[in-house]
């Protein structure tokens, strides 16, 4: 039997409260990332994400003090991302109790890193996070929360990504992104494909069918959402339910 599918609450931390918003701007408030994270793991969680998402724009380290605090709270494996340049902040990140550590923007400027990572904390411990957009000549990946392009296409950077050591690939679509109009389905698809390694989806849920089409049609082996999740529109328990009567195979 194929490996259970994941359900994945993501928290985007914005100066210590969890913040939602549209196509990566007009930010809400959605609560304590460490209550909402502790509340999650209780309601059936499979893993949870946490992104301080100013953290590279602003040039600022994740703060360490929150990852503590939710590691004392949950029992669920959980991933952290913001402002990780260097082998130092994966390293501060896991002492104080993450179990996976998600790069972008370093990644892309120093393709190194995910080897240092890899060979250093084992590729179970690397999650490279892409954010990329359906642009006119195709999909691209962005830097800094979406602010910047780059060159790099998505489906050549994630398979670089894998070659150099990632052991998992969290690919957002920033155009699907709190859109709540589905996943990038096609994209996720072509990535299943070229890539041996999971991928998570993130971007665009709003009902339980969203899900259901990420693993069915997307082949994802994970899908992240906010929002539904943050706002009580979705319970996990019922998108569980729902999933293993649609014959997907998840952790119950």
């Amino acid at each position: 039997m194929a490996l259970a599918r994941r359900i994945i609450p993501c928290l985007d931390v914005k100066n210590g409260e969890t913040v939602k918003g549209v196509n990566f701007v007009d930010l809400r408030s959605a609560g304590d990332p460490v209550e909402l994270g502790k509340a999650y793991s209780m309601a059936g969680a499979d893993e949870l994400v946490f992104l301080d998402i100013t953290a590279s724009f602003e040039e600022r380290k994740t703060f360490t003090g929150m990852v503590t605090r939710v590691a004392k709270e949950i029992n669920i494996p959980f991933t952290v991302g913001g402002g990780v340049n260097e082998l130092a902040d994966v390293e501060r990140l896991l002492y104080a109790g993450a179990d996976k550590v998600s790069v972008n923007s370093a990644a892309i400027r120093h393709p190194e890193l995910i080897e240092q990572i890899a060979t250093r904390f084992g590729s179970q411990v690397c999650v490279v996070a892409i954010d990329a957009r359906n642009d006119a000549d195709g999909w691209h990946c962005y830097l800094k929360g979406g602010r910047e392009r780059t060159e790099h296409g998505l489906f050549d950077w994630a398979r670089e990504a894998q070659e150099r050591g990632a052991g998992e690939i969290l690919f957002t679509s920033m155009d699907h992104d709190g859109v709540k109009t589905g996943y990038a389905n096609e994209a996720l698809s072509r990535l299943a494909e070229s890539l041996s390694i999971p991928i998570i989806a993130s971007g665009g849920a709003g009902k339980k069918e969203h899900f259901r089409d990420a693993f069915q049609i997307g082949h994802a082996d994970a899908a992240l959402a906010a929002s539904v999740f943050h706002f009580g529109e979705i319970s996990i328990k019922e998108l569980k339910q729902y999933l293993h009567n649609e014959g997907i195979n998840v952790r119950q």
